[in-house]
């Protein structure tokens, strides 16, 4: 028999934005029902930062490894048992899935309901045997993997970053289609532990982010041993018909055909990982029926999260643009302070930052160097290396740089950083650019010693180093000394 619930709020999608609007409904008072299919969540728990996060700090630990030499401290090359590997990242999402579970969040008075929904009417949802009727509506399922139409690719299995994470068995040699973060850092991590790997972009690696500071990783990677191929377009791929430990379960494996500067080149490896970007996940929620437009890019929606039916929110990777989880938690205080409250909030993406977890770090906030010269016209670009930080000098971690852009009257645009831990350097800099700090502010931070973070005072100090020791200053010090 069909089941009906009446609520306040109903949340389509348990991943991190659906799961933070469902838990601050309910806390505050609403009727909440929460409907979710797969795992409870979501890609971040599952498949994507957490994983992911996991098995790059097994690499990190083998690297260190091998690093620990140059230190003074001796050892044998690292042994890397690859089921033990497995088992510590399936540990790790393990011990944070209770906080996402089915049993929190009814303890806290959601109602869950473990099925795909589809809207069949501007203000219903079908899930399974229940009918949910809302005063409110988030559609909030995130993305899913992007799979390219490569010819030959039906006929072969092939991981993506949704079943990645299930090798218990280190691959021979894997491939990796797509230069972004996610394939980036996953080449690096699965070197490290000891795989060949290739590394295949159409365009360049890492096209978001600053091209000087790219330049100084895709070194780092290629030092690590990672094989780049970029402007590389794959035409094909086929079974090599060499046997291989490929992809668990089949002992097919894989060669890519690659057309790059107007030759082809063929690669044959044992394994193939699919990273070619995100598509949004609307598949089967019937949004039509509901009036809520989407395309392509993800459902539309406005400064404020509506759809097209503004008694429908959407959140999270589902509208596209930023697909982080920090801005999925952002989306969720948006739709809560809008759709509980009727206070208009809107998105704010003036400060979005984002990080590559590669080591070194990529980190990044606000406008690019490009992107600041075609906005301002005229602007300052200060750098300050970690080869002149002592902490990263006695941590022989030298790699990389903080760069800033600003106005030429101090007003900070945006900053990257490359280098160790640059994630949580970067976080004064969000201070600084989302609550308008200036350079003058950040320069007379008085900054421990010794520590990654100097740099970025260093950085901002640069802004002044011209003035300060002009000759003009020189002149205004020795007629002060002369006056006594």
């Amino acid at each position: 028999m069909t089941k009906f619930i009446n609520a306040d709020i109903c949340v389509i999608g348990a991943g991190s934005a659906g799961l933070s609007i469902a838990a601050g409904a309910s806390q505050m008072g609403a009727r909440t029902v929460l409907v979710e299919r797969g795992r409870m969540g979501g890609d971040c728990l599952n498949y994507g930062c957490v994983p992911s996060k996991a098995l790059l700090a097994a690499a990190k630990a083998a690297n260190a490894h091998r690093r620990a030499r140059r230190m003074g401290v001796g050892g044998a090359a690292p042994e890397i048992d690859f089921q033990a590997v497995h088992d510590h990242v399936r540990g790790v999402i393990e011990s944070i899935a209770p906080q996402d579970s089915v049993e929190r969040f009814e303890a806290m008075g959601v109602t869950v309901v473990r099925a795909g929904a589809r809207f069949t009417g501007p203000r219903e949802v079908e899930a399974g045997d229940t009918r949910i009727r809302a005063r409110r509506f988030v559609v909030a399922t995130g993305s899913l993997p992007m799979v390219p139409p490569i010819p030959g690719l039906d006929a072969l299995p092939y991981l993506t970053n949704e079943t990645v994470f299930d090798l218990s068995e280190l691959p021979g040699h894997l491939i990796v289609v797509g230069g972004g973060p996610i394939g980036c850092e996953l080449g690096q991590a699965f070197r490290r532990l000891g795989a060949r790997v290739s590394l295949l972009e159409m365009a360049s690696i890492l096209p978001k982010d600053d091209p000087e500071l790219v330049d100084i990783l895709r070194t780092k990677l290629r030092e690590d041993g990672v094989e780049i191929l970029e402007g590389a377009r794959v035409a094909s791929v086929e079974g090599s018909g060499v046997e291989g430990s490929g992809v668990e379960g089949s002992n097919r494996a894989v060669a890519v055909t690659v057309e790059r500067d107007g030759e082809t080149q063929r690669l044959s490896g044992s394994t193939l990982l699919i990273v070619a970007g995100r598509r949004p996940a609307v598949d089967d929620l019937d949004l039509q029926a509901a009036g809520i437009e989407f395309d392509r890019g993800g459902v539309k929606v406005d400064a404020r999260l509506r759809t097209t039916n503004r008694r429908v929110y959407a959140a999270g990777d589902v509208v596209g643009g930023y697909q982080f989880t920090h801005m999925a938690g952002h989306h969720a205080s948006v739709v809560i302070k809008n759709a509980l409250f009727r206070v208009p909030a809107k998105v704010e993406t003036r400060a979005v930052p984002w990080v590559t977890y590669t080591d070194p770090e990529l980190a990044h906030v606000g406008l690019s160097e490009e992107a600041a010269r075609r906005t301002h016209g005229r602007i300052r670009v200060l750098r300050w290396p970690f080869a002149e930080n002592d902490r990263a000098r006695a941590e022989r971690r030298t790699d990389g740089l903080v760069k800033v852009v600003a106005t030429p009257r101090g007003r900070i645009l945006g900053a990257s950083i490359l280098g160790a831990h640059a994630g949580e350097s970067i976080q004064p800099w969000i201070l600084a650019i989302s609550r308008r700090i200036g350079l003058s502010a950040m320069a007379g931070t008085i900054a421990p010693y010794p520590t990654l973070g100097e740099a970025s005072k260093r950085a901002a100090a640069s802004f002044y180093a011209e003035k300060m020791f002009s000759e003009r200053t020189k002149r205004l010090v020795r007629l002060l000394l002369r006056l006594g």
